[in-house]
């Protein structure tokens, strides 16, 4: 009986140390940022060497390539990464076929007007579509979920209009550069602005 009891608590003990499978699987801390903004990085080096037709072929590329590797090191892709891709081609297409850079230009503002579209009908109907993405993370009532909604509204409009005003009145390398670092470094403040507000719904142990 005592054997017994000795082995059943030294399997209780290794199964305690063996790390389960989701901990065994969670991917390394830099490659969810790596997925993220790989493709606008080789934009970014591909503009550098062949110019803005290369830097559009090889986003092309990378897009979906990051999509992959969201599904294989995160488990899944996200909704938004499949509608990226749609727009991504179709105005990447375009800007090759017809040798327009005006349309690779203007994917900043498609995607961010029509992200900002519908939250505000979903904002006017009562549908909280950041709620929806966002609930596992973040316990809050729907008032927050509603000014949430109001402050990426106005961050995404604003910067539609500012991707307008940029790409229509600056030379081509300014644009780039503002695609790469400059909305990068908005995005990243308008989170961290957002940050004192959504601290006091984060779960205690995160």
């Amino acid at each position: 009986m005592t054997d017994k009891k000795a082995t059943g608590a030294s399997k209780a003990q290794e199964t305690q140390a063996e790390p389960s499978a989701s901990e065994a699987k969670k991917p390394a801390g830099w490659i969810k940022p790596l997925i993220e903004f790989g493709s606008l990085i080789s934009f970014f080096i591909a503009f550098r060497i062949g110019g803005i037709y290369a830097a559009t072929a090889t986003f092309m590329i990378a897009h979906p390539l990051s999509m992959l590797a969201a599904k294989k090191f995160l488990g899944h892709i996200a909704k938004v990464q499949w509608f990226t891709l749609v727009v991504v081609m179709l105005m990447g297409g375009l800007t090759l076929w017809l040798k327009d850079e005006t349309f690779v230009k203007m994917k900043l503002t498609v995607i961010n007007s029509i992200f900002a579209s519908i939250l505000l009908f979903g904002l006017l109907t009562g549908r909280l579509f950041i709620k929806s993405l966002m609930e596992s993370a973040l316990e809050m009532p729907d008032a927050g979920w509603q000014m949430m909604t109001r402050n990426f509204v106005v961050f995404l409009s604003l910067m539609a209009v500012i991707n307008e005003l940029i790409w229509r009145n600056f030379s081509t390398e300014i644009w780039v550069n503002f695609k790469t670092f400059g909305y990068m470094g908005a995005m990243l403040v308008f989170m961290i602005a957002q940050a004192p507000f959504l601290a006091k719904y984060l779960p205690s142990e995160d």
